[in-house]
């Protein structure tokens, strides 16, 4: 594996569990007895914090191939 690949793995993983968390999570409001807006807004608020986390991944596998990822060491 290059070297990017296997920083890349990390971050992969941890975005994925968390949206498949999220995911289950809103599947899980549909059958909890509270009113439709409570509802909608818990599921505003996940779909908000993947759509984050997505960001985020996508910053971070740019640092990565940039090579930026060991910026904190020049300080």
């Amino acid at each position: 594996m290059k070297k990017h690949t296997k920083k890349l793995i990390a971050p992969v993983v941890i975005t994925a569990i968390l949206v498949l968390y999220l995911c289950a999570l809103v599947v899980t409001w549909a059958y909890i007895p509270v009113s439709l807006a409570v509802k909608i807004i818990g599921a505003v608020i996940a779909l908000a914090l993947i759509g984050v986390s997505l960001y985020v991944l996508i910053q971070r596998i740019k640092e990565i191939r940039s090579g930026e990822e060991d910026d904190l060491s020049q300080y």
